[in-house]
């Protein structure tokens, strides 16, 4: 049973297609420029990279031109459309409708519609996708699996605000946490490497990037996680800021003479690690001029260290204790030194670095000491199989 996998973005597109018998990846690619002058589809198969530059009006010209590559007489990797059994789509924001992943229908595509004020920059461009696939694949079930449904277990005094309750009634207000298929993918993960269920651990997941969110998972349900009504709570990231004190935002505004959209821009896209260092919203940039002796790198990645253990501590205490901590994502899997930096401090968790075994990248690892009373481990993110996963979840009886 083949799953097509698609990400869309406001001018990009990711897609894979996923054989679930033995869930090998049988091609991938991704499009970029949708929209735009430049156009180009990158189709990658057995290793082999095909690059296609023709003008893409909008995503319905683009999975067209994905689905030729799929079909290929040279290079694609089935032989009729028949071949793929369902499509699942990555949708951002589900709102406090949606727990779980769900079959498309009117009435689901009506309530992601609903919740474009609160993702702006994603709903609509993850509505195009699915749109034009129900154009295309007239046939074939489609499944969305939300970032924000895993978080959706949060109590309530996890996920209000402490502002005027009418807010959250009025405006739907609230935590609602992101990357949530990652932190689903790599928590049960992290339970099946070490021999257990999910259920009877206390998780801490870590996903750290240009984008980082970290979710405290309690017996198979996230209690709490660190992203809030958007992807700008949290630690402090590539170019987003993360926790401010808020009246900074009308202190700038006054002094700057800014706007409400550009402050937000500056909160967004000129914060974070790269404000600090003003090297690079790239770790491994600021890596590297830190090892040159740049002091405000090196005040860039201690802060972040810094922030992600706050947030550990933070959750150890609301779950009475923590048996496993997870690092993905970009940083989390590949930076052993910033690894080791978070870790620096946490022996009094019963939790300890061993320095050999933290020396992988982007490999499954369990980085602290055989005595460690608390184990952390490292788990490649994979999104596109939990995608796939539940699309086949959700379309087989």
């Amino acid at each position: 049973m083949n799953i097509l996998v698609i990400n869309c973005g406001s001018s990009s597109l990711k897609y894979q297609l996923i054989d679930m018998t033995n869930e090998d990846v049988l091609c991938k690619g991704l499009v970029e420029r949708i929209g735009i002058e430049g156009s180009v589809l990158t189709h990658k198969i057995n290793g082999e990279k095909f690059v296609v530059e023709e003008e893409m009006k909008d995503h319905k010209k683009a999975l067209e031109l994905v689905l030729e590559q799929l079909l290929h007489k040279d290079h694609g990797a089935i032989k009729s459309l028949d071949e793929i059994s369902a499509v699942g789509h990555r949708v951002v924001h589900g709102g406090e409708k949606f727990n779980d992943s769900v079959v498309v229908n009117d009435e689901v595509l009506s309530e992601i519609r609903a919740c474009i004020e609160l993702a702006p920059l994603h709903n609509p461009a993850n509505i195009m996708g699915i749109e034009a696939i129900q154009e295309l694949m007239k046939d074939t079930p489609n499944v969305v699996v939300f970032d924000t449904a895993f978080h959706q277990t949060m109590p309530m005094e996890n996920y209000l605000y402490a502002l005027p309750y009418e807010y959250y009634e009025k405006y739907a207000v609230r935590r609602y946490g992101f990357h949530g298929t990652s932190h689903n993918f790599v928590s049960k993960r992290a339970a099946e490497i070490l021999g257990k269920k999910r259920e009877d651990l206390r998780i801490i997941t870590c996903h750290l990037g240009n984008g980082s969110s970290m979710a405290a998972i309690d017996h198979g349900k996230v209690i709490d996680t660190s992203m809030g009504l958007t992807p700008l709570e949290g630690v402090c990231m590539g170019t987003r800021s993360g926790d401010i004190d808020p009246a900074i935002i009308p202190f700038i505004m006054d002094k700057e003479n800014l706007n409400a959209q550009e402050i937000s821009d500056m909160l967004n896209k000129k914060s974070g690690v790269l404000a600090i260092s003003g090297v690079s919203s790239d770790f491994r940039d600021i890596e590297a001029e830190a090892e040159k002796g740049n002091k405000r790198a090196k005040v860039a990645l201690d802060q972040f260290a810094n922030r992600v253990r706050k947030y550990i501590g933070a959750y150890a205490t609301q779950m009475g204790g923590v048996d496993v901590i997870v690092f993905t994502a970009g940083v989390g899997e590949n930076s052993i030194e910033m690894r080791e930096d978070i870790m620096s401090k946490l022996e009094f968790l019963g939790t300890k670095i061993d320095k050999e075994k933290n020396n992988v990248r982007g490999k499954e690892a369990i980085i602290s000491t055989d005595d460690s009373k608390v184990v952390a481990i490292t788990v490649p993110t994979n999104e596109e199989l939990m995608i796939a996963r539940d699309t086949l979840r959700l379309t087989t009886k």
